[in-house]
């Protein structure tokens, strides 16, 4: 039941692995003849990944909802791995994947623009670290939903 969405998730995943390192060693994709087709191809290998991950959420959430109800065992090294247990920490670690990724993203256009403004008024060089702190914080959040949610397991 879970095999073809396992396969074809996996056969995505490895296209975009294969596709990066074909970009960062191929000579002919630095003097920028790929532009036309690069995009595309990526958010098509990117939907394919996300569409196979929900599938296999989706699949694997009845394994996780027959289960019978077990005494909780404090240490996850000795808890039986099944793929029910497999499914909760990937859906544990989504949120903090989703954040970690806002927060690069916020940290890199903050921090570029705050470079920007501290080269021509280097007054404002607190209020900068301060901007960085906040985008930073979503990365805090997103570690603590996921410590919060390893609590229930």
């Amino acid at each position: 039941m879970y095999m073809p969405v396992i396969f074809a998730t996996s056969l995505v995943a490895a296209s975009l692995i294969a596709f990066g390192l074909a970009m960062e060693l191929s000579p002919s994709f630095r003097n920028g003849s790929y532009q036309r087709w690069m995009q595309p191809t990526l958010v098509s290998n990117v939907v394919l990944f996300m569409i196979g991950m929900v599938a296999l959420i989706v699949l694997g959430s009845q394994e996780v909802l027959a289960t019978a109800a077990e005494a909780p065992t404090p240490d996850l090294m000795h808890t039986q791995a099944s793929v029910g247990l497999g499914l909760e920490l990937i859906a544990i670690g989504i949120p903090t994947l989703g954040s970690i990724l806002a927060a690069g993203v916020a940290v890199s256009r903050i921090g570029a623009a705050g470079l920007a403004v501290v080269a021509e008024k280097p007054e404002i060089f607190g209020r900068t670290l301060i901007y960085l702190g906040l985008a930073e914080g979503l990365a805090i959040y997103g570690l603590v939903l996921s410590i919060l949610m390893m609590g229930k397991l």
